[in-house]
C-alpha cells in the first residue's frame, strides 16, 4: 500500500562531467546539473487560456478564528464611527459620544444624554442596525468555532469506530513506533487489515495521514483493546517501547481472546521469558534478529538471497503456508495421489501437523489430513491454484486484495 508517510527512497541526480554550460556559483565552482524540463507540462501552461487558469484557482476560505478576529476589528471600527458621528452631528463631548455609542450598539436602551436631532436619530438607527447585525454574526461565528470542532471530532470518531466494528480476523498492533510502522506496512502489502493502538498524538496523526484505522488509548487497558476489536481479531502484535507494558498487553489480550495469535517484542532475556509465561505465542528481540541476520549474510549469502526473494514480493518466486480445509478434496489422499506438482506447478517443501506443528518429511505415501499446513514454493499463480485445491479461503482473499491493490482497511 503506497502512502505519503511511507515514501520511496529518492534517487540522487547524477552530475554530468564536463558540462561547460552549467552556471558558476559565487566561489567560481560549477553548479549541479539543471533539472529536466517537462515539455508536456510547459506546453499545457502555454496553451491554457487565461479564463481557464482563472477558473482553476481555488476560492480563498476563512476559518472561524479569522472571522472572529475580523469581527473584533469591525467592532472597534464601529465604536470609532459612532463616537465621531455623535461628536460631528450632535456636538457631544468625547465621553458622552462614547456613552451614546456603547448603549446604542449594545441596545441597552438607557436614557439619552440629551434629545437628538433628526440627523442624530437617523444616525442612531443606522448604528443600531449595524450593531445588532454584527452581534448576531459574532454569536453565530463563536458558536461555530466552539461547536463545529467538537462535532467534527465526534463524527470522525464514530466513523472510525464503525469501520473497526466491521472488521473480522484483523490484527491489532499495540505501539506505532518504528517497528510497529513496519509491521503495519507489511500487513498492508499482504492485504491484511490492522488496527493501531497508541496513546501518542504524533502516532495518531501519522495513522490519519496513511489512512490506517487506529484507537487512541492505553494498550494495557482492556477497554482500549475491546475498542480495537480484540475479540474478533486474529492476532495481536505487542511492540511497545517498554517490556513491562508489553507483558501487560499480552496478559490482557490473552484473557480477552484465548485463541488470539500473539507476537511480542522483548529487549532482554528476562522479558522474553515473562512474555512467554504471559501467553505470547512468539517473542522476538530486534537485536538478536539483527545479529542472526548478519551472521547468515556472512556465512550463507546465497541462501539469504533465495529467502529474500521467496519471502518478498518477487513476481517469479513465492513461498507461502497453506492450511488444508476439512472439506478439501486433498484430505485422505497421499502426496503421490494428489499430484500437486503436476496439477498446480507448486512445490510442497514440507508439512506441519498437530498442535505442536511438528515438521513431517515429504514422502509420496504421506497421507494429507485436515488442518495440515503445507509450506509451498512457486509462482504466485501456482501457489494460488494449490490454495484453491486446499480450500484456503483466507489466502485467496488476501491474494485478491494484493492483486487488485484494494485497501484492506476499507
Amino acid at each position: 500500500m503506497d502512502c505519503a508517510c511511507w515514501p520511496a527512497p529518492a534517487t540522487p541526480p547524477t552530475p554530468t562531467p564536463g558540462n561547460s554550460s552549467l552556471p558558476a556559483d559565487a566561489g567560481g565552482k560549477r553548479a549541479g546539473p539543471l533539472p529536466p524540463c517537462d515539455l508536456r507540462a510547459s506546453a499545457r501552461l502555454i496553451i491554457i487560456s487565461p479564463g481557464m487558469a482563472r477558473r482553476s484557482r481555488k476560492m480563498p476560505t476563512t476559518t472561524p478564528a479569522q472571522r472572529i478576529y475580523r469581527l473584533i476589528l469591525f467592532f472597534f471600527f464601529l465604536v470609532f464611527v459612532g463616537v465621531a458621528g455623535y461628536i460631528l452631528i450632535e456636538g457631544l463631548s468625547p465621553l458622552d459620544a462614547l456613552y451614546m455609542t456603547i448603549i446604542t450598539i449594545s441596545t441597552v436602551g438607557f436614557q439619552e444624554v440629551r434629545p437628538l436631532s433628526a440627523s442624530g436619530r437617523l444616525f442612531t438607527m443606522a448604528l443600531v442596525l449595524l450593531g445588532v447585525g454584527a452581534g448576531a454574526y459574532t454569536f453565530g461565528t463563536i458558536a461555530e468555532f466552539l461547536i463545529a470542532g467538537e462535532l467534527a471530532g465526534t463524527l470522525k470518531r464514530r466513523r472510525l469506530m464503525r469501520a473497526i466494528e466491521r472488521l473480522q480476523g484483523h490484527y491489532v498492533i499495540c505501539g506505532y513506533g518504528r517497528v510497529g510502522e513496519q509491521v503495519a506496512r507489511g500487513l498492508a502489502d499482504e492485504g491484511i487489515p490492522c488496527v493501531i493502538v497508541d496513546q501518542s498524538s504524533e502516532a495518531v496523526q501519522r495513522c490519519e495521514e496513511c489512512g490506517i484505522l487506529y484507537v487512541m488509548g492505553d494498550a494495557t487497558e482492556d477497554e482500549t483493546l475491546l475498542r480495537a476489536g480484540i475479540q474478533r481479531a486474529r492476532g495481536l502484535v505487542a511492540v511497545l517501547d517498554n517490556d513491562a507494558e508489553n507483558v501487560f498487553v499480552v496478559l490482557s489480550a490473552r484473557s480477552l481472546n484465548p485463541n488470539l495469535i500473539i507476537i511480542a517484542r522483548a529487549t532482554t532475556r528476562e522479558a522474553e521469558a515473562k512474555l512467554r509465561k504471559a501467553g505470547a505465542d512468539g517473542v522476538l528481540s530486534p537485536y538478536q534478529l539483527a545479529a542472526h541476520r548478519i551472521v547468515r549474510e556472512l556465512t550463507r549469502p546465497h541462501v539469504m538471497i533465495f529467502l529474500e526473494k521467496a519471502m518478498g514480493n518477487d513476481p517469479e518466486l513465492y513461498m507461502e503456508e497453506i492450511r488444508i480445509h476439512p472439506a478439501s478434496e486433498l484430505v485422505g489422499k497421499t502426496l503421490g495421489e494428489a499430484e500437486l506438482r503436476t496439477r498446480t506447478g507448486a512445490n510442497v517443501l514440507s508439512i506441519l501437523r498437530g498442535a505442536d506443528q511438528r515438521v513431517i518429511d515429504w514422502a509420496p505415501d504421506l497421507t494429507l489430513r485436515a488442518e495440515d499446513v503445507m509450506v509451498v514454493l512457486g509462482r504466485p499463480e501456482q501457489v494460488e491454484a494449490l490454495a484453491r485445491l486446499a480450500g484456503e479461503e483466507r489466502f485467496l482473499l488476501r491474494s485478491a486484495r494484493r492483486r487488485t491493490g484494494r485497501n484492506p482497511q476499507s
